[in-house]
């Protein structure tokens, strides 16, 4: 049985990657750009979680490749996101991103065989739906496609692959996956910082520092762990849905903070996603019997 538990982990997750934007920007007024908060959050957390690596080595020599799959893929769609949030409209990115579910079914069909029935392809068609209202509809053609729109389509892209990744290392330990998944967006982050992508933060005050240590510590980690725990007790299409919610509480934040007004169609793209939401949380939370297709 698919515990609820992880269902109500999940939305709980949602609300704190929902309202990520706001310590991002903030840390991003003291100076932190998106490679910096990478190297330091995500280098507080690879501290936290690489015993759990390095204590296992024996077991885990026999799943590197995977690991580093996590690594690349987790890693990559965290730094993904974060800098496109910084950088980028929230509501926009967030829509982007969180196109999401179609990977997300699609990928578990192909790399886990997870059965796609008619009730998820809607789940997906509905999520699709409201994030493209959410964005404006038919309005979003008419703007360019820019740098920061690709970095927030890529972050969902490998974030729904990183579930699937997940999914697929159910014999290693979830802070053995957490801790890969940390290092990988770490170096990712250093890389790209030495390659003069962004300047290094060499004036950077060490308060800026202390609030980005509470940002990893209390914000980042919790978040982190309730998401990546919860994809690992349901199928990725289901949990792709699932966290789709997360577009509906930046929409809204973002409204009420940046005095953002919302307007006809991203109330209807946000009843779109929150109805493909709760169809998969309500769903039936009975899994097969042996021998049963489901």
């Amino acid at each position: 049985m698919e515990s609820r538990a992880a269902v109500g982990v999940l939305f709980g997750a949602s609300i704190l990657w929902g309202l990520s934007w706001m310590p991002l920007k903030y840390l991003y007024s003291l100076g932190i750009g998106g490679l910096t908060l990478g190297v330091g959050a995500y280098g507080i957390l690879t501290l936290l979680f690489g015993a759990s690596l390095y204590g296992a080595r024996p077991f885990l020599s026999s799943w590197v490749k995977p690991l580093l799959c996590v690594a690349f893929l987790g890693g990559g769609a965290n730094l993904a996101f974060s800098y496109a949030l910084i950088h980028g409209e929230v509501i926009r990115v967030m829509a982007l991103f969180y196109l999401l579910p179609l990977w997300g079914v699609l990928g578990g069909k192909i790399f886990l065989g997870e059965r796609v029935d008619g009730w998820r392809i809607l789940g997906a068609f509905l999520a699709l739906v409201g994030a493209f209202w959410v964005v404006g509809g038919t309005k979003v053609f008419e703007g360019e496609f820019s740098f920061i729109d690709l970095i927030a389509l890529l972050s969902g892209v490998l974030f729904a692959g990183n579930n699937i990744a997940f999914r697929g290392l159910e014999v290693v330990s979830l802070r053995a996956k957490l801790g890969a998944m940390f290092g990988g967006c770490f170096a990712l982050s250093f890389f790209l910082l030495l390659l003069g992508v962004e300047p290094f933060p060499y004036e950077i005050p060490w308060e800026s520092w202390g609030f980005l240590a509470l940002y990893a510590l209390f914000w980042l980690l919790l978040a982190n762990l309730g998401s990546q725990w919860g994809v690992t007790q349901m199928e990725a299409g289901r949990s792709s849905i699932i966290i789709i919610t997360e577009l509906i509480v930046a929409t809204l934040s973002a409204a009420i903070w940046l005095g953002e007004r919302l307007q006809s169609w991203e109330l209807i793209g946000g009843i779109c996603i929150v109805t493909s939401a709760l169809m998969e949380a309500f769903r039936s939370q009975e899994t097969p019997k042996k021998g049963e297709n489901r």
